[in-house]
């Protein structure tokens, strides 16, 4: 008798089956999901009311909201009382400007910027910082036209949620 000839449909699943097992092993050492992108030994953090040196009422709340937030949302770490808390975030606003790009010929502003220049730390209960760089200094401008339907509480909007995103970010364990 002859011995048969494999199908083309089995070496098919033999050929798939060797791949699926060589991409598992080469992958072993690999991690999924946000947790290994912060320090294992921080579990909690105090998020506390930023500070500001503006006039503009507010600004250190909506900040501070939008921090919690996303640490909330992006990392693993759970907020927590200041009397259980692993870390804390401090930050002080220390200015914020607002300041005309272009006018009209009758002198009305069409394009402003507005900036903000702030200090973070995120210090673990020793005070040790746990940032890449031990004081954030982060400068940020946003510019916006009214007569496009821009405002300022837009840009403001918008300036907190991009300051807190970094300020999350720099909160990942360097590379």
């Amino acid at each position: 008798m002859r011995p048969r000839k494999p199908s083309s449909q089995l070496i098919a699943l033999l050929l798939a089956c060797m791949g699926m097992l060589c991409g598992a092993v080469g992958c072993a050492g690999y991690h999924m999901g946000n947790q290994y992108l912060y320090r294992n030994d921080i579990r909690s953090v105090h998020v506390a009311m930023f500070e500001t040196d503006s006039y503009r009422r507010f600004l250190g709340q909506r900040l501070t909201e939008a921090v919690v937030k996303q640490v909330e949302s992006q990392t693993p770490l759970t907020i927590s009382d200041p009397r259980l808390a692993d870390s804390f975030i401090q930050g002080r606003i220390l200015r914020d400007t607002k300041r005309v790009l272009s006018e009209t010929r009758d002198d009305d502003p069409r394009a402003l910027q507005y900036g903000w220049q702030l200090e973070v730390t995120w210090v673990d209960r020793a005070g040790v910082p746990l940032m890449q760089r031990q004081l954030l200094r982060i400068t940020e401008d946003i510019d916006f036209i009214p007569e496009g339907g821009q405002s300022l509480a837009t840009a403001e909007l918008e300036m907190v949620e991009r300051l807190a995103r970094q300020i999350v970010g720099q909160m990942e364990l360097a590379w």
